[in-house]
């Protein structure tokens, strides 16, 4: 069973999104359809051949700790390693630093082949990308000399380094200082915690980005600042030298994603932690949401290819798998039907269908901006694009992450008492998948930073562009009689949305932010079901001008049933969440702690 369907990647990335336009401009022009498809090819072969075999030993045979070092399978070494030698690493890079100088929305791509086959080993390389490409934009010229050839060439690893024990999420409150120490570094002294990757014996060297507050700077966020500081220091030539103050303290034993290390680390317990300042004193929060935004946007894509993993496990099941007959069968003795025909379990599959076919095409329309943002030359053009980005980000991070484990949920129920044993691979799907509301900002803290942020910003230029970028889906959809009844209940949508927006900014300026915020997730799940519903109308679009033969005929109708699904089964929704929304309701909010 392939991990994710070509026919579908090709339908996302060329009848949808059009990559083949960006070979129109100069960055891409040594590039083809051909190069593109290749470079599939070998994410897809890497994903299957040293991700995928291992994907449930790591889950059963989790990293171990023996007090001094961290061991994890062979096979995830060997895993890094062949995804470094196969360029994936570097997809994005130019040219001239040794990169393939691909478009993001197929660097995204070949990313979700190989989450989709190990999304635990595959975080090891993802968080050494983000990493890296924080210290291109942002560190010295000295440290991305130092640093940034090894971790390109999968010699050192990365690691973002910001929640604490005793503070979370709320980064405000951290706790780790800095100090001005020798040769121009600073000792840091701190303790952090679910450190994804932040030990293993896979690289020769770890680069954590830690943020920490400079000794006499600003309180709360204003005193924040970032800093890199290797596991290994180095020698002159580059090579690991001596051991930093850096400590493990051990390992938390996690529900799922159990190959990636989670790690409580120590800074400084000897007073000798050397770490390396990242820019400008105080700007350190600045600087990390870039690699913030990246890992959201990589969560959400994740949260989607895990989620059409158990789609994909639970359909061939359904097809194969014969139990009970129609309702209208009267005869005992008739052979049972494969479980593919019961109209309740075709509800199911539906649903998983809709939902992370509707949260890639989120994901690599996210991607998609990216390239037009970077090829744009105009920056009229280019600053409404960054806008409906930044306020997309928390919806692709959370609407996946939220629907994706709803698809895995459904997959165990298709396959019944089946699917609850790790005999078949739902069940992990599922806990691997549980992680993704949580981490990089849970769905609450992604609902305050859209509708007490992202909204409003720029005085609501994101928002005018998307309803531009819809609008431009409707016309086009509304000359296709056949999605008449999605144009209209889309359109009927967006004119909820809107009201809702309004109210919301009403009560935000009359009853300030805590009532007003109170149910700002309710508002962010209402902003992803109109966003993948117009996702949806547009792949429907698009499908209904592929030719009416064969396989392409299954493909097609498959797409304008998932789109009759989603307008018909779920887009309904955003109504009733719309009017707890613009009536403010205060069941919630209003709620006392000793009452529960």
């Amino acid at each position: 069973m392939p991990l994710l369907s070509r026919q579908d990647l090709d339908f996302w990335l060329y009848d949808m999104l059009d990559t083949e336009g960006l070979l129109q401009h100069p960055r891409y022009s040594d590039h083809s359809r051909e190069t593109f498809s290749q470079t599939l090819d070998t994410a897809e072969q890497v994903a299957e051949k040293y991700f995928a075999p291992h994907n449930r030993k790591a889950d059963e045979q989790e990293p171990w700790f023996d007090g001094e070092q961290v061991h994890t399978l062979p096979e995830i070494k060997t895993a890094f390693q062949h995804y470094v030698a196969s360029g994936l690493l570097n997809a994005r890079l130019d040219f001239a630093e040794d990169g393939m100088q691909l478009p993001h929305v197929v660097a995204a791509a070949c990313t979700g082949y190989v989450s989709c086959a190990n999304p635990a080993s595959a975080g090891y390389p993802f968080l050494t990308m983000a990493a890296a490409n924080l210290i291109r934009h942002f560190a010295s010229p000295e440290l991305q000399k130092r640093y940034l050839p090894l971790m390109r060439t999968g010699q050192a690893a990365g690691t973002m380094a910001l929640t604490e024990p005793d503070t979370g999420s709320s980064l405000a409150d951290i706790r780790t200082s800095a100090r001005p120490g020798p040769e121009g570094a600073y000792l840091i002294r701190g303790h952090k915690m679910y450190i994804s990757g932040g030990d293993q014996d896979i690289t020769d060297n770890i680069i954590h980005l830690v943020l920490a507050k400079i000794e006499g700077g600003p309180p709360g966020a204003r005193g924040i600042s970032l800093f890199l500081v290797p596991k290994w220091l180095l020698d002159q030539d580059g090579r690991p030298a001596r051991r930093n103050d850096v400590k493990l303290a051990g390992l938390l034993h996690k529900m799922g994603y159990r190959g990636t290390t989670s790690t409580v680390l120590n800074f400084g317990e000897q007073g000798q932690c050397l770490g390396y300042l990242i820019g400008e004193p105080h700007q350190g929060l600045k600087y990390m949401f870039m690699m913030m935004n990246e890992a959201r946007m990589g969560v959400g894509l994740g949260a989607a290819v895990i989620g059409y993993r158990g789609y994909s496990e639970s359909l061939d099941y359904a097809r194969q798998r014969p139990q009970g007959r129609h309702p209208s069968a009267k005869d005992p003795q008739s052979p049972p039907i494969a479980i593919i025909e019961h109209a309740d379990v075709k509800r199911m599959l539906l649903a998983q269908k809709a939902y992370t076919e509707g949260a890639i095409a989120l994901c690599l329309y996210a991607n998609h901006l990216l390239d037009r943002i970077e090829t744009g030359s105009d920056p009229e053009q280019t600053r409404p694009l960054q806008e409906l980005l930044d306020l997309l980000t928390p919806v692709v991070k959370s609407w996946p992450s939220e629907y994706g484990p709803k698809a895995n949920s459904l997959a165990i129920q298709v396959l019944g008492g089946a699917g609850y044993i790790r005999d078949y691979p739902v069940e992990q799907c599922y806990r691997d998948n549980r992680l993704n509301p949580i981490h990089e900002g849970t769905q609450g803290i992604q609902a305050l930073d859209l509708l007490g942020r992202k909204v409003w910003q720029a005085g609501g230029l994101g928002m005018q562009t998307l309803w531009q970028e819809i609008d431009t889906t409707l016309q086009l959809a509304g000359r296709d009689p056949a999605l008449t009844e999605y144009v209209t209940a889309l359109r009927q949508a967006l004119n909820t949305l809107q009201q809702t927006t309004d109210s919301l900014g009403s009560q935000l300026r009359q009853r300030g932010p805590d009532p007003a915020l109170a149910n700002a997730t309710l508002y962010l799940s209402l902003l992803g079901h109109v966003v993948v519903a117009w996702l949806w109308l547009w792949q429907a679009g698009c499908a209904s001008m592929t030719p009416e033969t064969g396989a392409d005929n299954r493909f097609r109708a498959g797409k304008l049933q998932a789109c009759r699904f989603f307008f018909r089964w779920e887009l309904p929704k955003i109504h009733h969440w719309a009017r707890l929304l613009e009536s403010g309701d205060d069941t919630c909010f209003s709620m006392q702690a000793d009452w529960f």
